[in-house]
């Protein structure tokens, strides 16, 4: 995982952006933008985080995002076979339209809710998620219309709900965010060395105690728990280049094999050699299939 402010731009020729199955499930990838997202996924289970709201979901999931929320990846943690597909667009999709296009009445309204998150259960997820999948094969003038009509279903459909009771507000200045980049850059640059909590409150001029305060705010981690996130994020790509787990752990920053372990496992629910190992296995049947 590249540690940043997630900074979206539509495919070529187009107002949207299209992901499908975007494998991100070994990353902790805690993120916010300005674009407005929406996210289906089908999986065993896993974890719905969008704002303050924090859940379990099983099978499929379909939720709207609206602009600024902070929100972690859907997959994160996943351990069995899953499809992923996002759906991104400007802020200012469509919003032209919106107060000129009396036809768009429920789309804005939509929209509007997008800014306190909205699920879609029962049918209203099994008929638009296997359109969504489909989206990705369409031609853009195609795409573009289809698009229109899934949100006019989703806009009229009985089975949303909303995920906070107010709008989460934009959290975060133009200030806060360039603070932010820059903690990201230091840790992207260095987190091979010795970081401490004094160089950020230093690089970001805050005291020690307003940047852990800020950090927290931001993140909704403290910096320590975000600084090993991303480390453990780096160990795993490592161990899949097989290097070996005392390497990595020296490698990413860890001044000991037995801190290196714990945190390893706190992180990502099994040791380092585990991961390594299960991945290998992994691999290997797949080759086997592909023989």
């Amino acid at each position: 995982m590249k540690v940043q402010l997630e900074e979206i731009r539509p495919d070529a020729d187009s107002s949207f952006r299209l992901l499908v199955t975007p494998k991100l499930h070994d990353f902790f990838f805690w993120h916010f933008h300005p674009e407005y997202e929406l996210v289906y996924i089908e999986a065993g289970e896993g974890t719905r985080h969008v704002g303050e709201h924090m859940s379990r979901f099983q099978e499929s999931d379909l939720v709207l995002i609206g602009p600024y929320i902070p929100h972690l990846n859907f997959d994160y943690g996943i351990k069995t076979d899953y499809e992923q597909f996002v759906l991104q667009m400007r802020e200012d999709f469509l919003s032209g339209a919106f107060n000129n296009i009396p036809e768009l009445a429920s789309i804005h309204k939509l929209f509007e809710k997008a800014r306190h998150g909205v699920y879609f259960s029962g049918d209203t997820r099994q008929a638009i998620g296997p359109r969504l999948k489909r989206l990705h094969m369409l031609q853009p003038y195609e795409q573009f219309i289809e698009i229109l009509n899934i949100f006019q279903e989703l806009a009229t459909s009985p089975g949303q709900g909303l995920l906070h009771s107010r709008p989460v507000e934009q959290l975060y200045s133009q200030k806060e965010q360039q603070r932010l980049k820059r903690v990201y850059a230091f840790i992207e640059a260095h987190y091979q060395d010795a970081i401490s909590v004094d160089q950020m409150a230093e690089l970001t001029h805050l005291t020690k105690a307003a940047f852990c305060r800020y950090f927290k705010k931001m993140t909704l981690m403290t910096f320590t728990e975000f600084l090993n996130q991303y480390r453990i994020s780096q160990a795993k790509r490592l161990l899949l280049l097989d290097k070996t787990v005392t390497e990595v752990c020296f490698d990413c920053g860890f001044e000991s094999l037995s801190y290196f372990n714990r945190t390893f496992k706190k992180v990502a629910g099994e040791n380092p050699l585990h991961f390594k190992k299960r991945h290998r296995l992994v691999l290997a049947d797949f080759t086997s299939d592909k023989s």
